[in-house]
């Protein structure tokens, strides 16, 4: 009977060490890139997926802000070191210093967001913007009276280009004959946090007759969106939803739902569910979409959101095919 009792304390005792030993395993953190966790777009829908699951979880997590460069391989290596796991690399500026990281820590866990980094113990998540941003390219056309309405990327390269073309595709769909004025910010990290110079390129568009301008350029599109609003006419936020930063002049948000993946990421992994691997998320994942709230339900419309959501349901069920900038450097509307 003794022995009996003894066995059973001591599987007892093995099976909660093994627990406590997963749960110390799951040490979660967080690196932002250029613009800061508060930027109001891209970052800031990291930071509010972490915070929704440290509300829900009372799990708490690390977190670091970037402000050049070369912070981001010694902030991934510091975090590994200290036994920090999942590590999550917010934006695709993080793949180089996270190729050269995840290797020498082969029992860490890291996550990037926007790139893809081929290593056993790294999750990819991307998004297909493209999707998105053919809705609020449709919601524009049907707003727009000038028939010209304008984009203001950040940094010029494929990801953000995917954002453009997705979006000339929706505003095509509805209008052949409708003009896309185009700029980008930079062709350095520099160009996602300059706010003055996307206003200056927002009220370049207006001057040439835009009256709807969509920007996916994360800190230097408040500088957009400012400019829209003081012309009278309308902007439309990226990312995280911006409807309220300029009422009733933001038409509406191309939503990434950078949230929902932090939030899933984290959740997983403590469950011991970590899935190395790319993961794409679109408008069936829930993973892009565009708002209405009541900053902005004044602005749509019954029958453009009706045209929206019939095309993000044709999309979904494969009527609609958006093509993907990044697949050959090109837009073909």
């Amino acid at each position: 009977m003794t022995k009996t009792f003894l066995a059973a304390l001591l599987a007892a005792t093995v099976l909660s060490a093994g627990a406590a030993s997963a749960a110390d395993d799951f040490k979660p953190a967080i690196l932002y890139d250029l613009g800061g966790k508060f930027d109001k777009s891209f970052n800031e829908g990291a930071y509010n997926g972490a915070e929704k699951f440290k509300k829900e979880t009372g799990t708490d997590y690390r977190e670091f802000e970037i402000v050049n460069d070369a912070q981001r391989e010694q902030a991934l290596r510091r975090f590994a070191r200290d036994g920090d796991s999942p590590i999550i690399s917010v934006g695709f500026s993080q793949a180089a210093a996270l190729e050269k990281v995840a290797p020498e820590f082969p029992n860490i866990h890291f996550v990037i967001i926007d790139s893809v980094v081929d290593k056993p113990n790294v999750e990819s998540v991307l998004f297909k913007e493209e999707e998105g941003s053919y809705l609020v390219g449709i919601l524009a056309a049907m707003k727009s009276k000038s028939g010209k309405v304008g984009f203001v990327g950040g940094m010029d390269i494929p990801l953000i280009s995917k954002f453009a073309c997705g979006y000339k595709g929706g505003v095509k769909s509805v209008s052949k004959d409708d003009t896309v004025l185009q700029n980008m910010t930079g062709t350095t990290g520099a160009a996602w946090n300059d706010p003055v110079r996307g206003g200056e390129l927002a009220k370049s568009q207006i001057d040439q007759g835009a009256d709807v301008i969509f920007h996916a350029a994360g800190g230097t599109g408040i500088g957009v969106l400012q400019a829209a609003a003081d012309a009278g006419k309308y902007g439309i936020g990226v990312d995280s939803n911006q409807d309220a930063l300029f009422p009733g002049h933001v038409l509406t948000s191309m939503v990434k739902r950078v949230d929902n993946a932090v939030y899933q990421i984290f959740t997983d992994a403590k469950a011991g569910k970590f899935q190395p691997g790319k993961k794409v998320l679109g408008l069936a994942e829930n993973g892009v979409g565009y708002t209405i709230d009541k900053y902005n339900k004044d602005l749509i419309t019954p029958e453009m959101q009706a045209a929206a959501d019939k095309a993000k349901q044709d999309i979904i069920d494969g009527k609609i095919k958006v093509h993907d900038y990044t697949t050959d450097n090109n837009c073909p509307y």
